[in-house]
């Protein structure tokens, strides 16, 4: 008799387990779906993880000291500057905000409020030769870069980026192939436009003759930006120095090489003469 009564439960049994099963592996593609459509994965903390470096530790003291050191030793002329109000602009710019979701007007308190002049017949742009156009700067004070600018001077070779929920992600911030509108990128697409607009007189172009896809590039940051922003009414002519390895037409820049390699032929005093 007890087989009997519990018949029913088994048969129940055997109705709900296969309806639980499919329940779960509807779960499952639903969850591998989402995945794949929404590649953005989180950490413990709930910050989104990207293939970048996250923002640089210490980025408040960083920005502020670097501003600082440039009113003050770099650029005495620019003394007035506000360094703390350019830090609190920069963080307001992207705090709490979406990596991927940066605009242009994000920038424009920080761009307006940290902007100077440049000197006519100063200017020098570059591309795929960043190495060796500063090398040239620091050694030789007659051109200025966008890194040589307050705003190029504060944000070298540093990164941040916003968290949605933590307001600033120090784990990870996106890449340029992840998303274009990412704080680095935005940020130096800005003061890169601004730099070109500031240009006046016979402007300089550093660009690398020996690398395989062209000096100029027109994705670069110098074909896309910069140089579209050249005001013809202010910029009289621009003369380009096609950089090679060490065989560039520009005499100090290739004493500057010659430095590095004082063995190579094009550094001898009389190349001709052999040893």
């Amino acid at each position: 008799m007890p087989v009997q009564n519990s018949s029913p439960t088994i048969w129940c049994r055997r109705l709900i387990l296969p309806g639980v099963i499919v329940l779960l592996v509807t779960a499952v593609v639903v969850v591998v779906v989402l995945a794949v459509i929404n590649p953005e994965q989180k950490t413990t903390t709930g910050t989104l993880r990207w293939k970048g470096k996250g923002t640089t530790p210490n980025l408040k003291e960083v920005i502020l000291g670097r501003c600082y050191n440039y009113i003050t030793i770099v650029n005495p002329e620019l003394s007035s500057k506000d360094c703390h109000n350019i830090w609190m602009r920069l963080l307001s710019a992207f705090m709490y905000k979406h990596p991927c979701s940066m605009r242009e007007e994000d920038y424009y308190p920080l761009m307006n409020m940290a902007r100077h002049s440049i000197p006519c017949n100063k200017s020098l742009f570059w591309s795929k030769t960043n190495n060796l156009v500063h090398r040239y700067t620091k050694a030789n004070h007659d051109f200025i870069t966008l890194e040589d600018t307050l705003l190029g001077y504060i944000a070298d070779d540093i990164t941040w980026c916003g968290s949605s929920d933590l307001g600033i992600n120090y784990n990870s911030c996106p890449k340029r192939n992840e998303c274009e509108s990412n704080p680095s990128s935005m940020y130096w697409k800005m003061a890169s436009k601004m730099f070109a607009e500031a240009a006046c007189g016979t402007v300089q172009v550093m660009l690398n003759g020996s690398i395989d896809n062209g000096a100029f590039r027109n994705d670069s940051i110098f074909g896309s930006v910069e140089i579209l922003n050249l005001n013809p009414d202010k910029v009289s002519a621009v003369q380009v120095w096609l950089m090679h390895d060490i065989e560039g037409p520009q005499r100090p820049v290739q004493l500057l090489q010659c430095a590095s390699n004082p063995n190579h032929a094009t550094c001898r005093l009389c190349p001709y003469v052999t040893q």
